[in-house]
């Protein structure tokens, strides 16, 4: 059965009042597909859960492709913990603080500090924010600017990576609306291709380097910047004073416990993709064997890190083990979420969501103004959800059908996806990468949110600009005219 209008689109509008309303995804997802369920099947409440079950949470955790990415998420989840709890990370992060003599130097460390710890996204502002704030501190520079420094590390580094976290978990909502509508490329190389054109997650990277070494800090932040430079320092009750890791494992962790893992963890990959036709014929390559390769390489990752645990003395095996496990554990809401995600997109083409917003776009909006739109609403989803996943697990289901349909650049209307939900979750009070930065930080979480918002905005405006060119032309160049907006802006702002 397929119904069309208004109510096509009740799951997905449920889906966001009930997240933003509750401030959980989980429960906003799972309401919105029950809701979809029983607009195709009647109001039988239990029938509709039996059918919702049956027909779309188990056959979409079932498919062969979707289990893969599950089983890859899980083994990244377990590399990532004990890549947090070892110790291994500080240490690597306390490497780059050596000849810190001035503030340009302070600050570029903490930003390359939070570049390089680019497999763990939430880790970051607990590794480098107490690490670096007794520098910022004795530098006179504001907490509030380390704050923004590792947000700008975290999420956004995060997000431009294809084989961790939130790369895969996007592919696995890309891959699921490229095989409804028989497209024959692999998600991963559609990720990559659409890397270039993340506009906002690019240019929040590059514009930390460019504002510390232009001095070009402006709003809220350029006070907090003179009031510190004057010994005014604003500071947090809620400052992270420990971090994740034991005092113990501080003391004997080394670098090689991140290098060393991470390495070898790339040459297996490699050593196992290349044979198949990686990276030249990707199309070609099945897509469970490219997940088992990096499965491999990831889980040869987590047992070369346990030797070094136990070898450094960190933990013992079978402690490492147990946290291997542990790790494992905490990514269940995500694997709940994307289970829901991909349900939610399979109602939501079955009740003819779509093809009633296709309607509604047809001779309406322009078509290169469709990336531009998306972007905005991703901001708007994910400042007031607080969750950049949430957002693409509602907006990637409907964008990818509106771009093949209009012929919209496909690449860039899921950069505009992916960048979208970053922008917003970036301006959020709310999201988690935003408590804890402020946290690691050790500035208050108001502070950090009044400093780092006009940055956000003004980033946020350049690449609207970007997302205009690019639904034009589709051409890359579109991140140049970004990057120069950047400039220019920072420029005039400077004088302000």
């Amino acid at each position: 059965m397929s119904q069309s209008g208004l109510f096509s689109l009740a799951p997905v509008i449920i889906t966001l009042v009930l997240s933003v309303w509750s401030r959980n995804v989980v429960l906003g997802l799972f309401v919105g597909v029950f809701s979809g369920v029983l607009l195709l099947n009647g109001p039988n409440l239990f029938t509709g859960m039996s059918i919702m079950v049956e027909q779309y949470l188990v056959a979409q955790a079932s498919n062969s492709a979707n289990v893969g990415i599950l089983l890859l998420m899980i083994f990244v989840a377990g590399l990532v913990g004990l890549m947090e709890k070892s110790g291994g990370a500080a240490a690597f992060a306390g490497m780059m603080t050596r000849f810190i003599t001035d503030k340009i130097k302070a600050q570029t460390a903490a930003w390359t500090s939070g570049a390089l710890l680019f497999f763990t996204d939430s880790g970051t502002p607990l590794i480098v924010g107490p690490l670096f704030r007794p520098i910022v501190d004795g530098l006179k520079i504001s907490r509030a600017k380390l704050a923004w420094i590792i947000d700008s590390t975290a999420s956004p580094v995060a997000v431009l990576i294809p084989f961790i976290g939130w790369g895969l978990y996007s592919q696995g909502l890309i891959s699921q609306e490229y095989k409804s509508l028989g497209i024959d490329e692999s998600a991963f190389l559609a990720y990559i291709k659409a890397i270039p054109f993340q506009f906002y997650s690019i240019l929040a990277v590059v514009m930390v380097p460019l504002v510390i070494m232009a001095k070009a800090d402006f709003g809220p932040m350029k006070k907090a910047e003179q009031d510190c430079a004057r010994g005014i320092v604003m500071e947090s009750a809620e400052a992270l004073e420990a971090e994740v890791v034991s005092e113990t494992s501080l003391q004997k962790a080394k670098p090689i416990m991140v290098w060393l893992p991470l390495g070898s963890m790339l040459i297996i990959m490699f050593a196992l993709l290349v044979p198949q036709g990686f990276p030249m014929d990707m199309a070609n390559m099945p897509s469970n064997a490219f997940r088992a390769s990096l499965s491999t390489g990831y889980i040869c990752a987590a047992m070369i890190l346990m030797v070094l645990m136990w070898r450094f003395g960190v933990r013992t095996l079978s402690g490492s083990f147990a946290l291997y496990l542990e790790s494992m554990s905490k990514v269940i809401t995500v694997l709940i979420i994307l289970v829901l995600a991909w349900s939610l997109g399979a109602i939501g083409k079955d009740l003819g969501a779509p093809s009633y917003i296709a309607a509604l776009i047809d001779g309406r909006l322009p078509t290169y103004l469709i990336p531009a739109t998306v972007f905005v609403v991703g901001g708007v989803i994910s400042f007031s959800t607080g969750s950049s996943w949430g957002t693409y697990a509602i907006l990637i289901p409907l964008t990818i059908p509106i771009a093949h349909q209009f012929d919209v650049p496909m690449y860039v209307a899921i950069g505009a996806v992916l960048s979208g939900g970053l922008f917003g979750d970036h301006c959020s009070p709310i999201s988690d990468t935003t408590i804890l930065s402020a946290t690691g930080a050790g500035c208050s979480q108001i502070d950090h949110v009044k400093t780092q918002f006009p940055y956000a905005i003004f980033n946020g405006s350049c690449s609207l600009v970007a997302y205009i060119v690019a639904g034009i032309t589709g051409s890359v160049w579109a991140l140049g005219l970004g990057m120069l907006l950047i400039l220019v802006g920072l420029f005039f702002l400077k004088k302000l």
